[in-house]
């Protein structure tokens, strides 16, 4: 068994998918406080050849609160607003009927929470890439909510029986693989690389929202992207 866990983003870049496709069993980590400024509810696509943050306004959010508790805006001009700036930066692109659709869907369901709006929008867009992992909020099962770090790490490994860990590059510093190893659990760390694809006529800009990827390359293209990594 083989799993990973992170907190729910947004719309995130490629990396994230390549982690979920990489495991059994992907766990969203929501039972966890929010961060400010963080990319639970905002990512970057491609507006005029160049980076552009879109963000997906909440109610009184704070890092007091658990993300599975933060709220999204309560009016439906973002939604609108967000779809218009889409259409608008990817009319032209070769995938843009489908996958429109397909977000249109995502932005415009009724829910509460940005957490709720996340998990909904991860599902979606695995299945749409064909991605058959199951996904599974922490907030739901493990009840170890007074461990922290990588001690709460180790026990939901624990208690889903993993052998093997996944954690992004990020993590390098703040897990120890010996401690690992001594629970009989192997822990990796995936590093995307970059697999540059057409963006109209522009310099190639890496690490966009999945919602670039997705405009801009075909099934077979985005099973490539879904592969173009390593285990450190």
């Amino acid at each position: 068994m083989t799993i990973a866990i992170m907190q729910p983003y947004i719309f995130p870049y490629i990396g994230y998918f390549q982690l979920i496709n990489a495991v059994d069993k992907f766990i969203i980590y929501d039972d966890v406080n929010f961060i400010n400024k963080g990319w639970i509810n905002r990512n970057n696509i491609l507006i005029g050849g160049k980076a552009h943050m879109i963000t997906i306004p909440l109610k009184d959010a704070s890092q007091n609160k658990l993300i599975l508790e933060v709220e999204l805006a309560r009016h439906e001009q973002w939604q609108k607003k967000l779809l218009k700036t889409i259409q608008q930066s990817y009319q032209k692109a070769p995938g843009y009927q489908k996958v429109f659709e397909l977000i249109e869907e995502i932005v415009n369901l009724e829910v509460e929470t940005i957490n709720e709006l996340t998990i909904y929008a991860l599902q979606k867009t695995c299945a749409y890439m064909g991605i058959g992992t199951e996904i599974v909020p922490s907030s739901t099962i493990y009840n170890n909510k007074h461990l922290k770090g990588q001690d709460r790490i180790l026990d939901i490994c624990k208690q889903e029986q993993a052998n093997h860990y996944i954690n992004p590059i990020g993590g390098v510093e703040l897990y120890d693989k010996g401690k690992f190893e001594n629970e009989g659990i192997r822990l990796d760390f995936i590093k995307s690389i970059s697999s540059p694809y057409p963006q109209f006529k522009n310099a190639f800009v890496p690490w966009l929202s999945v919602i670039d990827v997705l405009m801009f390359n075909g099934p077979e293209e985005i099973r490539k992207q879904l592969e173009a990594y390593e285990l450190i």
